[in-house]
């Protein structure tokens, strides 16, 4: 050990303090990523407390005997992929919450189909990952359901095309990837309800 301290001359103390450094750095980023992830931090924002609530009265809250958080759905499982969206997201978020009254619920529900369809987005972009990331083995229901999550494999269309009113309230559902492809918010064109044969009028 000391032959390659005194190999290493006068630079060794260079070296042992940019080591230092960057450990302290690489827990910094960490554990401000985990700060910047929490609920607690989320819910700093009054305007998040809406969709807080909407949570806490969702079939997904204590559904799996815990309760998820912001970040369960809004984040990334990648690391980085989270830091970027801290960057992006978070940015964009902040102007939104300086350029909106979002004081009161009904101001917010004034803003919720454009910061529903960032969310979209976003987990599109992903590929639902923080869908799949609790949902591993998806078992559909019927058969209908079953070849709708075959779509996922042979279209290239993935979870949040499909389920895109859970957990909040209701914003008119959006097609995703002409809306990617347009840079807009494209809303999915409405089945049109089979009529119902007209009874037979009794004698």
């Amino acid at each position: 050990m000391w032959k390659l301290l005194k190999s290493m001359g006068g630079h060794w103390k260079l070296i042992a303090g940019s080591v230092l450094a960057t450990t302290l750095l690489i827990f910094a980023v960490q554990e401000g990523e985990r700060f910047l992830s929490s609920n607690t931090f989320c819910l700093s924002c009054h305007s998040m407390s809406y969709n807080y609530e909407e949570l806490k009265d969702s079939s997904h809250f204590s559904a799996l005997g815990i309760n998820p958080e912001c970040q369960d759905c809004h984040l990334p499982p990648q690391f980085w992929k989270r830091v970027e969206s801290h960057v992006v997201d978070g940015v964009r978020a902040l102007i939104g919450e300086l350029k909106h009254d979002l004081s009161t619920k009904e101001a917010f529900d004034e803003h919720r189909a454009e910061y529903a369809h960032n969310a979209r987005i976003n987990i599109r972009k992903w590929d639902s990952a923080s869908c799949r990331s609790c949902h591993r083995a998806p078992s559909p229901s019927s058969d209908e359901a079953a070849a709708q999550h075959e779509r996922m494999r042979t279209e290239g269309l993935t979870c949040i095309d499909c389920h895109q009113n859970l957990v909040h309230e209701d914003v008119p559902e959006e097609d995703l990837v002409k809306g990617m492809a347009e840079g807009r918010i494209v809303l999915k064109e409405e089945e049109e309800e089979e009529e119902e044969p007209n009874p037979i009028p009794e004698p």
